[in-house]
């Protein structure tokens, strides 16, 4: 993974030396809370609801085990002994004390982590697949391409002031595991006909208030222009993007007024007024920085070997079967695979984690994955690089830890944002929802028989919780003072991207697990032999959910 240079530590220590001078003169009184607002904003801080949340940067997901013995001691000794990963791969402190805010950012500086354009209007923190440089289905690794687009965009003069905040997500593999048909910028790896590294660009991707699916503007962007490309992107929407409201001023707005064409056009002719210029990227500079993203020393493994013990194991213990069949993936090395570890036992808001349990997780990766974990999009922890010949022993020890729930990809395994527990923005609880969902359905076998199945929930229209591309999507809603919530069904985030449809109107909160039933119901009724969800929801339309959740209304 990516090691800070002198440059790097630089740029930080300097960045934390001045938030501490802000944050001490806003104390005083010298700064007022709206001078002091881009100032925290800018380095990750907000004022939630009951207290300031710190959200730290994890570029494409990418920890250390040292990275996360340092997270542990700052949850222990500055929060209330835990964190929270997000849907963005970043990790969140939900209760710091805003005087020690500066202490913190230095502490993380020790281990070369920041919060550094976490939020603001600027470019976030660039996200890519969890499994990226050990998928079977990778085309290239993207995370080369991430870290340079995380070098060029911070701190970049001409695009710290945005009219609104700003996502690029690269993805390197057959499969999109990184959701970038609903970034701002969406990046996809491909090869020419001549076997050329380039990339297929999106644009106008997003959630919220206004969900919209990226467009392609581009088909085949030449790898050396990656970055001059991304300026003019960037220059057109920095030029024409609305400021006047905050509720307009994403790029998508821009796009879908314009048209992607009409926008796609603007871009070209910016880019062939500047396509040459210092940011053009060199094979010296692309060599360079994958030089960070060598392969660890793998083991020489026969392959077969290994899977036939496993296989033995596998017979021998159910619940050792049904881990592997879920949590296990895939590694285009022979002899290794990917394990991912569910941070979603019932009872937990998902993705929260102890500082205990990220010490645990540490000495998990220092044994079985190079001293490496990655955060998945779905409020998971990945260890990448584990021998097939170890998985058992990692299994049992999981299991102990509470990070071996064998519910990978099925509907338990949902994401939900803080909501109304935390988040100051929210119309509703998150949090209580996913619980009620994950204690309704804690039958396993009925859990794999419904296979892969995704359930999202957001607790409001910012849909942090990406309700819109849930194949079952919740949305707290406020009708007068009281909570509620809105179900949305069919979205994906995959190749297949769509936006989910409102079913009708909203539910209270005592509800939904029955209506979540009732939906689950129809799709088991009407299903063919192995269809998912979506595939069912396509051929059969909204009608019969609707005619079944709303049949006492009739």
């Amino acid at each position: 993974m990516y090691q800070y240079d002198h440059h790097d530590h630089r740029i930080v220590q300097e960045r934390v030396s001045q938030f501490r001078d802000q944050t001490r003169r806003y104390l005083d009184g010298d700064i007022t809370e709206q001078e002091f607002l881009p100032l925290r904003l800018q380095n990750g801080l907000y004022i939630q609801r009951l207290a300031p949340m710190l959200r730290i940067a994890v570029p494409y997901g990418m920890l250390s085990s040292r990275q996360l013995r340092k997270l542990a001691h700052i949850a222990r000794t500055y929060d209330k002994g835990y964190a929270h990963f997000t849907t963005r791969q970043n990790i969140q402190f939900n209760w710091p004390n805003l005087e020690e805010v500066p202490d913190i950012l230095a502490e993380l500086a020790e281990v070369e982590m920041h919060a550094i354009q976490t939020s603001g209007n600027c470019i976030r923190n660039v996200t890519s697949d969890q499994f990226a440089g050990i998928a079977p289905d990778e085309i290239e690794d993207p995370r080369p391409w991430c870290e340079i687009i995380r070098q060029w965009s911070t701190f970049h003069p001409e695009f710290a002031y945005l009219p609104r905040k700003f996502k690029i997500a690269v993805s390197g593999s057959e499969q999109d595991r990184a959701a970038i048909q609903v970034h701002d910028i969406g990046l996809q790896l491909v090869r020419s006909d001549k076997g050329e590294t380039g990339f297929k660009v999106l644009v106008g991707g997003g959630l919220g208030r206004t969900p919209v699916v990226g467009s392609v503007i581009r088909e085949f962007l030449p790898w050396p222009h990656l970055l001059t490309y991304l300026e003019a992107i960037l220059r057109v929407y920095n030029r024409y993007g609305r400021r006047d409201n905050k509720y307009k001023a994403r790029i998508k707005i821009l796009v879908k007024a314009w048209t992607p064409e009409v926008f796609a056009q603007k871009v070209e002719e910016e880019w062939q007024h500047h396509r040459d210029n210092p940011a053009t990227l060199t094979t010296e500079e692309v060599t360079r920085t994958k030089r960070f993203f060598t392969e660890p020393a793998y083991r020489d493994i026969s392959d077969t070997e290994a899977q036939q013990a496993l296989s033995g194991q596998a017979e021998a213990e159910l619940a050792f079967s049904k881990w592997l069949q879920r949590n296990v993936m895939p590694h285009r090395v022979p002899g290794y695979a990917a394990v991912t570890l569910s941070l979603k036992p019932t009872g937990v808001a998902p993705g929260d984690v102890t500082d205990k349990q990220l010490e645990a997780i540490a000495e998990l990766a220092d044994r079985y994955s190079f001293s490496e974990i990655r955060a998945t999009h779905s409020q998971n922890l990945v260890l990448a690089d584990v021998e097939k010949g170890q998985l058992y022993s990692l299994w049992r020890e999981a299991k102990a830890l509470g990070f071996a729930t064998p519910n990978i990809g099925t509907l338990t395994d949902l994401i939900c944002c803080p909501g109304g527990d935390f988040c100051s923005l929210a119309n509703a609880k998150s949090i209580p929802i996913a619980e009620a969902i994950q204690r309704r359905f804690d039958d396993m076998d009925y859990l794999y028989d419904l296979g892969d199945l995704t359930l999202n929930i957001s607790g409001c229209m910012n849909a942090c919780g990406h309700h819109h591309v849930g194949n079952i999507g919740i949305l707290g809603v406020d009708k007068k003072g009281e909570e509620f919530y809105q179900i949305q069904l069919g979205g994906s985030s995959d190749r297949d991207t769509a936006l989910g449809t409102v079913l009708g109107p909203s539910f209270y909160q005592n509800e939904v697990p029955d209506v979540i039933e009732k939906i689950i119901d129809v799709y088991v009724q009407n299903r063919h032999d192995g269809e998912a969800f979506n595939d069912t929801f396509s051929r059969v339309g909204v009608d019969p959910f609707k005619e079944r959740v709303y049949a006492k209304n009739h």
